[in-house]
């Protein structure tokens, strides 16, 4: 068998090392996984409440078109239902996008390093990949916007960044906006949009009444705590959604995630209250770098990327050992460094304390 000559130098997605694999390996009674930003306070009592309503239902296939969640969501944005489109994950809509645009003719521009989806699945469809590095972690958009030319098909900017946790200003990205050509795409992913704080972030979903070629990405793994059910959508253009349709998957998205994002949505107060943690939170690692004099960037998201000046799998190593799971700076392009999930805040004095160890 044959296989596309362009996956034999992928490699597959490569996640935090599960809990029970480290419990077992290092023969440890108590790990912290602080390497996938996942929410560390869970989801939603309303939404763990909707999950058992539909227990009894598992025998049927879901709604493929996600009617009541659409209606529900379109509500909340403020946007036409037809403006929407859902996903295993924000992680499918990327793997859509690139299924129903990109080809070996066509070329795809991206930050790097960022998250490695939009690079992995360009890949698979055999198109150019232009990446341009970030400059003092963030995007370089003057410099994505001269890469352009009549085969590019895709921008992505990831705003919040992964995994930097920096962002793209309002003037930055409607100055960007005016002069991508109409034919090539915008995907601005926001996976943590519900964390951003920053006054300067620009409100995306109101431009796409403006911008047709401009996509939105959202998720309901983060901040929501959804994460295990895996449901995402993308904002856009009503056209433009009809017509990338085809290449999602019929009923892509579960009964049980489609019913805890409706209650999730509903559960506002759950938002807040997890954001003000996490600000608590990252805090406490501003603090410890500014005791240590460590340097990183400030973060719109519920992770922090640190640089420790040392090699970051030894470092990573030696967390493993003592019960803490993060994410290497050399998996994410940004050696001596490490990603650190905002913990609660007895997870973050415990493995601050670790590190001050380690350190001196």
């Amino acid at each position: 068998m044959q296989i596309k000559e362009q996956l034999l130098g992928l490699k597959p997605y490569q996640p935090g090392k599960p809990i029970e694999e480290v419990q077992r390996e290092y023969n440890l009674t108590k790990v912290i996984k602080l390497a996938s930003n996942e929410n560390p306070y869970g989801s939603s009592q309303l939404a763990k409440e909707a999950i058992k309503e539909e227990l009894d239902q598992l025998g049927l296939y879901p709604d493929g078109y996600s009617a009541a969640l659409r209606t529900k969501l379109a509500n909340y944005l403020e946007v036409k239902e037809e403006e929407l489109i859902f996903g295993n994950g924000s992680d499918e809509i990327i793997q859509i996008i690139c299924r129903a645009l990109l080809d070996q003719q066509s070329n795809t521009i991206m930050a790097t390093p960022s998250f490695p989806q939009y690079k992995h699945n360009a890949v698979i469809e055999g198109a150019e990949i232009r990446e341009v590095p970030l400059k003092n972690g963030m995007h370089d958009l003057d410099t994505m916007l001269n890469k352009i030319d009549e085969q590019t098909k895709i921008v992505w900017v990831c705003s919040p960044n992964n995994p930097t946790g920096t962002y793209v200003t309002r003037l930055s990205l409607l100055s960007f906006l005016e002069k991508v050509p109409s034919h090539v795409l915008v995907v601005v992913d926001e996976a943590y949009y519900e964390y951003v704080g920053a006054e300067d972030y620009p409100e995306t979903v109101p431009l796409i009444n403006k911008y047709p070629n401009l996509m939105v990405l959202r998720t309901f793994s983060k901040a929501y705590g959804l994460a295990a059910l895996r449901i995402g959508y993308g904002i856009a253009n009503a056209t433009f959604i009809r017509q990338i349709e085809p290449a999602r998957e019929p009923f892509n998205t579960s009964r049980i995630a489609q019913a805890a994002a409706i209650a999730a949505i509903d559960d506002q107060q759950f938002i807040a209250d997890c954001v003000e943690k996490n600000n608590k939170g990252l805090q406490q690692y501003y603090d410890f770098c500014a005791e240590m004099n460590l340097t990183y960037y400030p973060s719109e998201t519920n992770f922090i990327l640190i640089d420790f000046k040392r090699d970051s799998d030894e470092l990573f190593q030696a967390l493993l050992e003592k019960g803490y799971i993060v994410r290497s700076g050399n998996a994410l392009g940004v050696p001596g460094s490490l990603r650190i999930t905002v913990g609660s805040e007895e997870q973050n004095a415990e493995i601050i304390d670790v590190l001050k160890n380690f350190l001196k």
